[in-house]
């Protein structure tokens, strides 16, 4: 892809909006993004999206107005993390050219542990104007509902597949929780996730706090903080193949 010609100094850059979109299945927009967001989204016709299929879909839930087949939806890179400049001038063609453009990604907020991050660094390199949009973010979601520090957190994305290391981490992270009373956010892949639970009750101690936050903003949401103690007394919840986040306490 050939990196597009730079506009004349001075000429007016169009603006990269970054559009939240529905953590899952749920009820029409107005459940889950103000109209301001909804507003912005049906003006523009210019789109740089984590997948195409997901966007088009994305757009009809929030009642896009224009014909998804006459509109400019552009994919992130497979690898977005690592795209060269001139992949990312490439995408952001349009806003060079003094027209707006939205980033989505398939799921909550863009470049907020899902791809767009690179794009976005690039815009700022670029003069083009950057708008952050207000929408459920599952991190933020889950560490509201916790109940445990808000104060102080991070988030860690995912953490080594391999038993041995993935347990070195949890032990690791638990030991900094209670150090810096610093909340530690995670997520697993949703066919793993009840593995990660047995880990969980089996490693930390059982004063942790350990949340799960499952199908956030969605119909099926559930949100649960308790002791390991008290999570090793009761029913292990269903948690294969939905998308669920981990928050502990120690």
């Amino acid at each position: 892809m050939s990196t597009p010609a730079e506009p004349p100094i001075g000429a007016p850059r169009g603006t990269l909006y970054l559009l939240p979109v529905a953590l899952g299945e749920t009820t029409p927009w107005p459940r889950f993004l103000p109209t301001q967001v909804q507003a912005i989204a049906s003006s523009l016709q210019h789109f740089v999206v984590e997948t195409a299929r997901a966007a088009r879909a994305h757009l009809k839930q929030l009642d896009y107005p224009h014909p998804l087949r006459e509109t400019d939806i552009r994919e992130l890179p497979a690898d977005a993390a690592r795209a060269d400049g001139p992949a990312l001038d490439a995408l952001l063609a349009p806003a060079l050219a003094g027209k707006d453009v939205g980033l989505m990604s398939d799921a909550g907020c863009p470049a907020v542990a899902d791809p767009g991050a690179q794009l976005v660094a690039r815009a700022h390199v670029l003069g083009i104007r950057v708008v952050p949009l207000v929408g459920p973010s599952s991190i933020l979601l889950g560490l509201m509902g916790s109940g445990l520090n808000g104060q102080s957190f991070a988030f860690h994305g995912y953490l080594p597949v391999g038993e041995t290391e993935r347990d070195t981490t949890l032990r690791a992270l638990e030991d900094e929780s209670r150090k810096l009373g610093r909340t530690q956010i995670f997520i697993e892949t949703p066919y793993r996730n009840e593995r990660m639970f047995e880990a969980l009750l089996k490693l930390l101690k059982p004063d942790t706090r350990l949340c799960v936050a499952c199908e956030l903003n969605t119909t099926n949401e559930m949100l649960l903080t308790r002791s390991v103690r008290d999570w090793r007394k009761v029913d292990r919840p269903a948690l294969s193949k939905r998308p669920a986040l981990f928050l502990l306490l120690a």
